[in-house]
């Protein structure tokens, strides 16, 4: 294997299949990065076992990529990544010489690493399904960035570790939620799809995806299995598991109608409520306990070891209803902060009952946060 080419296209592209190099090395050659060079294409694949990226070079410009003799292998892919991103010369020139040594160089420096035979690699498949769900890429980042936050950490309960799909028809519903929070996405697709799909993605694997898509807003195909599901897009392909089981049924935890609505300005009731907890004891729990007085936002917190602390502000409701009740600081402010718009409708339902969060610029989107009882 030889080739010549551009650095920026060759960095671009192990940028985006080294998100999948396993750290854990419990199989030494999934900390390479497989390169296989075919006529005027260069396939590179990583995989750590949980999530598989592939990405393509080709359909580049003759002086950018130069291909002398095909072939493939593993490159340790930490070695790799950083000789690419810390050469200087703007065309980079890769080797394979005596099978498995690796001749990385430039005009002015040389590199020699020990690269691992394509053998040994996996068989990594990375098949299509017939039945395709197509969405757009801006679409599917905001349905992961306005929902993952909610997901568990806890590994005891897997199902909460990840994001539930639900796709009936051409309507898509995400629903995300630690059992004290629930955040859910609601969007229409273009096109119906065939199927009825149910799953669960890992929160962190997609999140590794929509990093990758960027700001373009190229359309993003979802090829479903039982146990694993492909994204596609330009010369993108990332695989990952699902989780295996049954996502609870979230929409009993949402409240059919209100106590009373309170609305307001997102950054101010942010600002009073980041400002308020700073002196809650607790980071984890951070609770602050809000109450209203007529038009009158009174927000509270205390600490034995630290002081106490009190804010006001003016807000509007739909009723002359007053409330007092108690929440995290933490979970509010990741709520509000995933809505891109003004103002947000609070719904109160009653002293422990959820709280839910929506606003009317935008309908496709439901946070919820349990209260606390601080008694």
């Amino acid at each position: 294997m030889k080739l010549t080419i551009k650095k920026e296209i060759l960095l671009e592209a192990l940028n985006k299949v080294s998100k999948a190099i396993s750290t854990k090395n419990l199989i030494p050659v999934l900390a390479g990065i497989k390169f296989e060079l075919k006529k005027k294409k260069l396939t590179l694949t990583a995989s750590d076992n949980d999530i598989t990226i592939q990405t393509t070079i080709e359909g580049v410009k003759d002086e950018d990529f130069q291909v002398e003799t095909e072939g493939s292998i593993i490159i340790q892919g930490k070695y790799i990544l950083d000789i690419v991103r810390k050469l200087e010369d703007e065309y980079i020139n890769i080797e394979v010489v005596d099978d498995l040594k690796i001749l990385i160089y430039t005009a002015n420096s040389e590199f020699n690493l020990n690269g691992i035979s394509e053998s040994e690699y996996p068989n990594i498949g990375l098949e299509e399904s017939k039945k395709k769900v197509d969405i757009k890429g801006g679409i599917l980042k905001n349905i992961v960035n306005q929902t993952a936050f909610a997901s568990s950490n806890e590994e005891s309960k897997p199902v909460l570790t990840g994001i539930n799909f639900n796709i009936v028809g051409d309507v898509l519903e995400c629903n995300s939620t630690d059992s004290y929070r629930l955040a859910r996405k609601v969007v229409k697709l273009d096109k119906v799809s065939e199927e009825t799909y149910n799953i669960i993605i890992p929160s962190h694997n997609i999140l590794e995806f929509v990093k990758i898509l960027g700001d373009d807003d190229n359309i993003v195909e979802l090829h479903i299995f039982n146990n694993k599901i492909l994204f596609k897009t330009g010369n993108v392909k990332f695989e990952s598991r699902l989780i295996n089981g049954t996502y609870p049924n979230t929409s009993n935890l949402l409240p059919d109608e209100a106590l009373m609505i309170m609305s307001t300005n997102i950054n101010e009731f942010y600002n009073v409520i980041d400002r308020v907890s700073i002196l809650t004891s607790d980071k984890e729990k951070n609770i602050v306990t809000l109450e209203t007085q007529g038009n009158t936002l009174i927000l509270r917190s205390s600490s034995a070891e630290v002081g106490r602390v009190e804010e006001k502000m003016t807000v509007s409701k739909n009723n002359d209803e007053d409330i007092k009740i108690s929440f995290s600081a933490k979970y509010m402010m990741e709520a509000l902060k995933s809505f891109s718009t003004e103002t947000v409708d609070i719904h109160f339902v009653g002293e422990i009952k959820p709280i839910l969060i929506k606003s009317k610029e935008d309908e496709t989107l439901t946070q919820l946060v349990l209260p606390i009882r601080t008694y």
